[in-house]
């Protein structure tokens, strides 16, 4: 049961860590994190190679630790889908972000309850595993019907927990996004 429980805390931590490179509208050094910069012939992540500041509400600034590197992180940064057009002053890459639009802010909205319904999926994905793991003990002989009952049973109680909290997380983030 561990075991299940464990990979169902794994998916609300992926959950959360997609959730944080989600802007809304401030500028957030974590939506640098999926990107990758070649670094002598090495993807390499953004805080590998420069160090990142928010030097205003809406502004990030990237100081590369070698300065041949801003055009390697301008050209990532425009490859991946930030929607963000990199600026720079020889030495720095600067990124400023726009206010959102109402738009922009429904569409990210509906990503945050895609990615919230993946989120579900998987943790009764798990809930799946685990059942099937209980009703192969009981064919065994190794439990009784009624362990294996009390067992089904609390592998419901911690899906509804986790899919509880994922619906608290959508909810929260979503208030965040549409909050002008």
């Amino acid at each position: 049961m561990a075991d299940y429980e464990e990979k169902m805390k794994k998916t609300i931590d992926s959950l959360n860590a997609e959730y944080s490179t989600i802007r809304a509208g401030r500028a957030n050094p974590h939506i640098l994190d999926k990107i990758t910069v070649e670094y002598y012939g090495t993807p390499t992540g953004m805080q590998g190679v420069a160090n990142i500041t928010v030097p205003e509400a809406r502004t990030l600034m990237i100081s590369p630790w070698e300065p041949s590197m801003v055009k390697e992180i301008e050209k990532a940064i425009l490859a991946s889908d930030l929607g963000i057009t990199p600026n720079n002053d020889g030495k720095n890459v600067i990124l400023n972000f726009p206010e959102l639009t109402e738009e922009r802010r429904k569409e990210l909205a509906k990503d945050i309850k895609k990615k919230g319904e993946d989120a579900k999926v998987a943790i009764r994905n798990v809930r799946r595993d685990a059942n099937e793991a209980v009703k192969k003990q009981s064919k065994a002989g190794e439990i009784s019907e009624d362990e294996q009952k009390d067992q089904e049973e609390t592998i419901q109680k911690v899906t509804d927990k986790y899919i509880s909290e994922i619906e608290k997380m959508v909810d929260a983030k979503t208030n965040e996004i549409l909050t002008v």
